[in-house]
């Protein structure tokens, strides 16, 4: 207990700010992606997770995440109920003497800032996985999903990785404390966590109708960029401000980002100019996002050697992966899998071959003389996410299919996911020959 630093706490209030600007960055960035009929609703599934998860978060999301240790698992549900005892007290301070009331702190912010800052990692982390089912999930199905796997899934795994002994939980989870696997701003809790859960929810949706025949290109490059130019602005929120505080570490971090970042777009452009004959916006978009979601967990952990290292991996690694989906026949209609699942791997594990002691992580990866010790840390802890989330994720995923059904019908479908679902149309075609009924169109196809 006592008074928080101001600038900390200025810059981590600025970076829950950043980290929530990313999940509408991200519904620009799924928009463009889908058809001119789809993208209301694929707005929606990003929006609509801000809601849920906000409201689930303060109620008992941030007591499982960061509440007494439960056997490693979770977090006492109760603890922190409602945000019991995180509003105790307000620091008053006396002009004259300096002394005020005591206010509860993590590390050197108020609990309350912690809060905000951890909510919006939540929300995005479900947010993401609302890619790989674009054009073909029902609004309120999709809502019910997101509130249970926040909890049973996502919750529990924060608190795994993110719950530290003694700096951001009295006692925390096993991957944080025990395995001492390095993830310093969510390579495992968010992006294998929600790239496995896409692939799963992908599946056991289904298909699209007409995939792979039919062309699902996308509507709005535009909308691409500026969603990618919005989540690498949000992300340093992300990255430096999971250092807690405006210090070296978060300096180092937003250094490395951006190296990685450029790397990771150079790359995935020449994988297409060597593949396919030509670069492409769509491909320095995906690019850059790659190189964000695999510099993640690694930010913390290596120099620009390093930074520069796991950004090419992840430009030609995950530009490479995009195409899996087509060999083993999954519909991962955004690429989460290629893109999240894959790029937070690669992030994850290429930790324990290029991590170095003169990051502010302090630990010495294969390559710098340290052995496998940081790499077998690192593949158990990515291996136990992925497990956990998949075999978790399929469980409610069937849950939601079995009571209130998740996909939208083929006519839904067909007419166009926005229109069906919210009775809505991005665009005015009437003006094209379409309806004259306002918000309908007799157009069907982007």
């Amino acid at each position: 207990m006592g008074a928080p630093d101001t600038g900390d706490t200025a810059w981590m209030l600025m970076s829950a700010a950043l980290v929530l600007l990313m999940t509408p960055g991200l519904a620009f960035f799924y928009g463009g992606m889908v058809r001119a009929k789809s993208v209301l609703n694929m707005i929606m599934m990003s929006i609509g997770a801000m809601g849920v998860v906000g409201i689930l978060w303060v109620l008992f999301g941030y007591s499982v995440a960061f509440g007494e240790d439960k056997g490693g698992l979770f977090g006492d549900p109760f603890q922190y109920f409602g945000l019991k005892g995180i509003f105790g007290g307000a620091y008053l301070a006396d002009a004259d003497t300096g002394a005020g009331m005591a206010i509860p702190l993590v590390g050197t912010i108020p609990a309350t800032v912690f809060v905000a800052f951890q909510a919006m990692f939540a929300i995005i982390t479900v947010a993401l996985i609302s890619g790989a089912v674009a054009d073909r999930l029902r609004f309120g199905p999709w809502l019910l999903f997101a509130g249970l796997w926040a909890t049973i899934v996502y919750f529990p795994v924060a608190h795994w990785v993110f719950a530290f002994d003694g700096v951001t939980a009295e006692k925390g989870g096993w991957i944080a404390n025990q395995l001492k696997a390095i993830d310093f701003a969510g390579g495992t809790a968010v992006h294998i966590n929600a790239g496995i859960a896409g692939l799963v929810l992908a599946i056991v949706l289904g298909k699209r109708r007409g995939w792979p025949g039919t062309p699902f290109r996308p509507h709005n490059l535009p909308f691409v960029m500026l969603g990618a130019a919005l989540l690498w602005f949000g992300w340093f929120g992300f990255n430096a401000g999971s250092a807690v505080g405006s210090n070296g570490i978060a300096g180092a971090t937003f250094l490395t980002t951006v190296i990685a970042t450029c790397a990771a777009m150079l790359s995935w452009l020449l994988v297409e100019r060597i593949r396919d004959g030509h670069a492409t916006t769509l491909g320095a978009a995906s690019g850059i996002v790659a190189g964000l979601v695999a510099i993640t967990p690694a930010c913390s952990s290596v120099n620009v050697l390093g930074a520069l290292a796991i950004g090419v991996a992840a430009g030609v690694l995950c530009a490479l992966a995009v195409g899996l989906k087509y060999r083993f026949g999954y519909d991962d209609s955004l690429d989460v899998v290629g893109v999240h699942l894959v790029g937070g791997l690669v992030g994850t594990l290429l930790i324990g071959f290029v991590a170095t002691e003169e990051a502010p992580a302090g630990v010495k990866g294969l390559f710098y003389g340290g052995g496998f010790d940081q790499l077998w840390r690192q593949a158990v802890g990515a291996g136990a996410v992925l497990l956990y989330s998949l075999v978790a994720t399929t469980i409610v995923a069937l849950i939601v299919k079995y009571t209130i059904g998740l996909r939208a019908s083929d006519e839904a479908e067909s007419l166009g996911v926005d229109e069906a679902e919210h009775a809505e149309n991005a665009y005015d075609f009437a003006a094209l020959g379409g309806s004259s009924v306002p918000g309908r169109s007799t157009v069907r196809e982007a």
